[in-house]
Formats: structure tokens, sequence, C-alpha cells
């Protein structure tokens, strides 16, 4: 999918979870598309260092790296603080895209079966904790600390990272269903609040994508590349969609999860996903 380059050109950009994955692919994107500077977000610093300095070289004075722990408020703050110094006083566009996938049981299966090859365990309220800390409260965040500057400077747009998962519920992904379906809901009822701010607020799922969300397990057929997906996430971005679908299968299913003339489509679904999930088959 082609991006509009000229809805991007000149504007100043934020992407978190930066460092790889669709974040970089998101950055690497905004930069061919001509954005005036952008800031790579990430905690991981190696990986930041890495590819901040690789861009810089590539587009002199364009690029800053920020080392941001999502999940600490502080954190946020001050690399929006960072962020907006850097681009001299105005932010254009924050993409929320640090985040995680979470496989696991919600309690221990009496048989694990073909489970135990997937390396699924049991998750903790610990573990819950940690899901919702970077996948929710990183993006609420970041919405936090960005709104009354776009608001002031008189508009700006957030886009938030959130997945399939969040209408098509997967098993043995319940930790991440939730917390993906509670970004969802956060994010298109501030994309009504800041409407009338002239702050553009929508949803972003990646689509599936070859990105380390699959931790080692073997990658569905056909999976896309980071640069699809970002592709096809700012293509909706610059036409201000409410939910941006990262691929075909992500906008086919949103048109059934919740219809009542079609619920046995997604129950007949997922129950096929589960079945094949407990014979040691990574389905989606």
């Amino acid at each position: 999918m082609e991006v509009n380059k000229g809805y991007f050109a000149g504007k100043t950009a934020v992407v978190t979870g930066a460092a790889s994955g669709i974040g970089l692919a998101l950055i690497e994107e905004l930069l061919a598309s001509g954005a005036e500077k952008v800031v790579v977000a990430d905690f991981n610093q190696a990986n930041l260092e890495k590819h901040v300095n690789r861009l810089k070289g590539q587009y002199p004075g364009k690029v800053k790296g920020i080392l941001c722990n999502v999940t600490l408020e502080e954190n946020v703050r001050a690399m929006i603080a960072g962020a907006v110094e850097f681009f001299g006083g105005k932010i254009d566009l924050l993409i929320n895209n640090a985040g995680a996938g979470f496989f696991g049981f919600f309690v221990a299966p009496s048989d694990p079966g073909g489970l135990e090859k997937l390396g699924f365990k049991e998750q903790t309220n610990a573990d819950w904790e940690k899901a919702f800390a970077l996948n929710f409260y990183g993006a609420l965040y970041g919405c936090r600390a960005a709104i009354p500057l776009m608001r002031k400077q008189g508009g700006g747009q957030i886009v938030n990272i959130i997945s399939g998962i969040a209408f098509y519920h997967m098993p043995y992904q319940s930790m991440y269903a939730a917390t993906k379906a509670a970004l969802n809901a956060m994010t298109l009822s501030l994309r009504a609040e800041f409407w009338d701010d002239r702050i553009k607020i929508s949803s972003a799922t990646p689509g599936t994508t070859a990105t380390a969300i699959w931790e080692g397990k073997t990658m569905p057929e056909g999976i896309q590349t980071p640069q699809q997906s970002a592709r096809r996430i700012l293509a909706g971005a610059a036409n201000n969609r409410r939910v941006i679908y990262g691929d075909d299968a992500d906008e086919s299913g949103s048109k059934n999860c919740f219809d009542v003339d079609c619920q046995e489509i997604p129950d007949q679904y997922l129950l096929n996903i589960a079945r094949q999930r407990r014979n040691g088959k990574m389905a989606v």
C-alpha cells in the first residue's frame, strides 16, 4: 500500500518501541516520506544506538534517540518533553507502538498435550500487571503527556497500535487480548473527546507481521514484513481512519466478530485455533 508522502512531509513524529520491528519500519517510512524530524524511543539501548546512528547518517539532523521505558510515566513524560525540545516546540504525530505479545495459560491445563512444545506457562497476577503496564498504560501515559501539548498548539495526531486480537480474541492469549481490547476502547473514546480540539486519534492493528512478538515460535505462512505493516498504518493515518487495519485478514475479521447474525463464524474459527494450538501448532 502506498503512503501519502505529502501528508507526512515537514511533520515531526515520535514512535515508541521504535528500535526494531514495526516501530523501526514506521520511523523509516516517515523519514522516507519527508518528515522534518523524528524521535526513536525504545528501552533497548543497544538496538536504539545501532539504528539511530545508522539513520542519522542517512538523515542528518532529523533523528534523535531517547531511551524510554514506557511502563514508567515519568520516563514517558521526559521522553515527550525531550522530543518537543528537539522538534523546536511542536509535536505533530505520536505513535504509541511499544508493546509485546503474550501467550500462556489462564489457569494450568489438565492436559497440556502439544502446548508444551509452544512453551506456554500459567500467567500469574504479576504477569497480568506487567502486561497492562506495557501494552495499555504505556500508551495511556503517552496520550496523557502529548494531548495537552497538541491542544495548546492547535492540533496533532495520535495512533495507538492495538492488534486484531482486540476483537478476535485468540485462545491461550487472554492476557494479550485483554490489554489490546482495553487500549482500543480507550483510544476510540478519546477520539471523540478530542475531535473538536483538532487532535486526530486512531487505533491501528499491525496485521500478522514478522516481528519479535513471535518469541522464537514458528511464524504463520504468508506473514507480512514490518515495512508492509508500517505502510498500511501510515496510509490509514493520513486518511484519519477510526480503526486502521494492518492487513486484509484483520479488516475481514472485524466485519463479523460481534455481528449478532454471525456468531458461529468467530466461534468456529477460534475453536479451531484452540484445538490446533493444543496439538502444538502455532495457528492464527
